[in-house]
């Protein structure tokens, strides 16, 4: 996995757009996050086209289904050998483990615990009686058992499973410089201190990608690490 532990991700269905945005930072980045809303616009080609720039792949479509169903989508996906893919804990321990038999030797699986854009009322409105950090525990545990390599989890809990799991591969997204603005995250902490408290790597998004200028501001991100 790459020294730097930046993946810009790259919101956009617009593959021309990604890709300029790409091209400019990929000195001050470690990798490229691209997710359902790329990926539905632009499928494997696009993926392809991304990965021509020369940076780590970290394809986030946090699958949820059957296990069956979930093994057979990562394996359609194997020829593209992302650096880093994502599955939803929640899709239970059988899910977890035939997601991990089925991908790519070299492809980290981490698995999704709790949405950046969830906070207490909204898991009690789905039936989840714990708190996001109780939560975000639980889904640590089953993925460290299932045999996963990580998890994605907010800022505020990465701490608390990195202490749970001293192995696990921990994906902190919704970070935000401290001059930034939140957008739609509930959970959000500053790069340094997702670092500090135990993230493997940082997703970074609108920070990056809707700055006057992208390639300085993930050189300004990068040098707060």
């Amino acid at each position: 996995m790459t020294t730097n532990r930046i993946f810009v991700a790259l919101d956009t269905p617009d593959l021309e757009r990604a890709k300029a945005i790409a091209t400019r930072v990929h000195h001050h980045v470690g990798g490229i996050k691209l997710g359902l809303e790329f990926f539905m616009a632009n499928g494997r080609a696009g993926v392809r086209e991304m990965a021509e720039i020369g940076l780590p792949i970290f394809l986030d479509l946090k699958f949820h289904d059957i296990p069956n169903t979930v093994a057979k989508a990562i394996m359609a996906l194997r020829p593209l050998e992302p650096a880093i893919l994502t599955v939803h804990a929640a899709g239970g321990r059988a899910m977890l483990e035939d997601a991990k038999a089925a991908a790519p030797t070299g492809t980290k699986v981490v698995a999704v615990t709790t949405l950046t854009s969830l906070d207490g009322a909204d898991l009690a409105s789905i039936g989840c009686p714990d708190n996001p950090h109780d939560q975000v525990l639980r889904l640590t545990e089953l993925a460290m058992t299932a045999g996963v390599d990580g998890v994605v989890c907010s800022g505020a809990e990465v701490a608390a499973a990195k202490k749970l799991w001293p192995k696990g591969f921990f994906v902190v997204p919704g970070v935000r410089p401290a001059n930034g603005a939140t957008g739609d995250q509930k959970r959000v902490v500053t790069p340094r201190q997702a670092i500090d408290a135990g993230a493997s790597i940082l997703v970074v998004g609108r920070p990056i990608t809707q700055a006057e200028n992208p390639d300085t501001a993930a050189r300004e991100i990068e040098a707060t690490l």
